[in-house]
């Protein structure tokens, strides 16, 4: 059938050609097969995972592919200031970079339909004696950093045109990223970022706090060129008006940005000292449960944290016990014979977190499946079970996180419970669990990265034709 669509679509680029018409765009795509998206190595939009590539704009580009049944390139830009002339020069067929829609840049290119709504903020470091800026007055005479041609950037020259004495530097070389890491180290007092940034960021510092908006809401939209041929653009309409209408947008949303404010400074600095402290005492035993179940020994220690943090000899009110906070029940059931042992602990919890993953029905995939078997590991997948049900009564996807999470804290209410086979439950704690675990998890993975290697800087793919946009 595929081949068939091919032929058919070269037979029509032929027939429009020998007719000295130009085939349309969109149609030209689907005959090479090859989307090509320029974006930018960011925590919001694409990055090196644990199993490769990922991230939001990763995934939202991917799925326009598959729409047009063509793979996506991605064309890494070695800077932000140069993904909006990839787009101009016609080296790609648009930006997906998490770009704010701006009045400067709607003159350089055309922008799809918002996708997610930011503020730009104020970012400072808290600490004895610091004063957090209140007002855009407060920045006057302190060492404000920006990312250069960025909409911080634009923002800054707009605001400069009340406030004459306002002053920054801005760097190409310097990226969001960077500047958070300066303002960490008190080398400058403030940068600005964009919301959705810094609510991952902020995980890894949890020193820095967001002082003020400095702009109202913007929307992040990808960026076209200017064309006569729309073919491509109005395909991308209809993508998102799909995704928008059948739930995947929101679904993807919450996948990157549901769960990442679920911390707060007190959690990430205890948890950083007890990954110093703690942690490497049992990375062995999470290495040698990874070997045997297949699980990444980082979720397994996110779980251990989660319930024990990381106390071989925590004991809960319940009385469940140990580094994996195992029932007795449960550890009899897995062949755990000492609770409190670390190296059973570790085993018997991973095994268990692979059996509720595995009883998980066929339809749910990944990385869905794993966080209804940590719901599971919560609060027993028989309530999973009922919330998927109601999910599935008010005719909502019952194989989405982002879809029962929203149901399980019904569960604790009778209109609701008493029409589940297994009753009420404290619904809303296996969500709080899964989020923590999430939060977690990404924080192991972004320190054990870092005790690796530096993170390598992202490079632009060399590109000497334009395409024929």
């Amino acid at each position: 059938m595929r081949l068939l669509q091919w032929t058919l679509i070269l037979w029509l680029a032929g027939c429009l050609a020998s007719c000295g018409l130009p085939v349309p765009l969109l149609e030209r795509v689907k005959a090479e097969g090859v989307l090509r998206v320029a974006t930018f190595n960011n925590p919001t939009t694409v990055f090196e995972g644990p199993e490769g590539l990922t991230g939001f704009e990763h995934d939202l580009a991917r799925m326009f592919a598959r729409r047009l049944g063509v793979r996506v390139e991605f064309v890494m830009a070695g800077s932000f200031g140069e993904i909006l002339p990839l787009v101009r020069e016609r080296k790609v067929h648009f930006a997906a970079a998490g770009l704010a829609v701006t009045p400067e840049r709607q003159k350089l290119v055309k922008f799809g339909p918002s996708y997610q709504k930011i503020t730009q903020q104020v970012v400072f470091r808290m600490g004895e004696g610091s004063k957090p800026p209140k007002k855009v007055e407060d920045l006057i005479g302190k060492t404000l950093e920006v990312t250069a041609n960025t909409s911080h950037e634009e923002a800054l020259k707009r605001l400069k045109v009340q406030h004459p004495t306002l002053d920054w530097n801005a760097y190409k070389e310097l990226e969001p990223e960077d500047l958070l890491e300066l303002v960490n180290q008190k080398l400058i007092d403030y940068t600005i970022t964009d919301s959705n940034h810094f609510a991952v960021a902020r995980r890894y510092y949890p020193s820095l706090a967001m002082a003020f908006d400095l702009t109202q809401p913007e929307d992040l939209a990808w960026a076209f060129p200017h064309s006569n041929d729309d073919s491509l653009y109005n395909e991308m309409l209809l993508f998102f008006h799909n995704i928008r209408s059948d739930g995947r947008l929101d679904q993807l949303l919450e996948r990157y940005y549901g769960y990442v404010e679920r911390l707060n400074f007190v959690d990430l600095v205890t948890f950083k000292r007890h990954y110093l402290e703690r942690l490497p005492r049992y990375k062995e035993l999470f290495y040698c449960a990874e070997n045997k179940t297949g699980t990444d020994w980082r979720l397994l220690a996110a779980v251990s944290y989660q319930e024990s943090h990381w106390d071989p000899d925590a004991v809960s009110p319940t009385g469940v016990e140990g580094l994996m906070m195992l029932t007795r029940g449960t550890a009899n059931d897995l062949g755990v014979e000492k609770r409190n042992d670390p190296e059973e602990s570790i085993l018997g919890g991973s095994v268990y977190l692979s059996q509720l993953r595995d009883i998980a029905p066929e339809e749910i995939t990944e990385p869905d499946r794993t966080w209804f078997a940590l719901a599971g590991y919560n609060v027993g997948f028989g309530h999973v079970e009922d919330a998927r049900d109601l999910a599935a009564r008010q005719e909502e996807d019952p194989n989405k996180w982002a879809v029962v999470k929203n149901y399980l804290p019904l569960l604790s209410k009778e209109a609701w419970f008493k029409q589940t086979r297994h009753g009420y439950a404290r619904g809303k704690e296996p969500v709080n669990y899964v989020d923590n675990i999430r939060g977690y998890y990404d924080l192991i993975i972004r320190f054990d990265e870092e005790e690796k290697a530096e993170k390598p800087k992202a490079t632009i793919l060399e590109i000497s034709t334009p395409l024929a946009l």
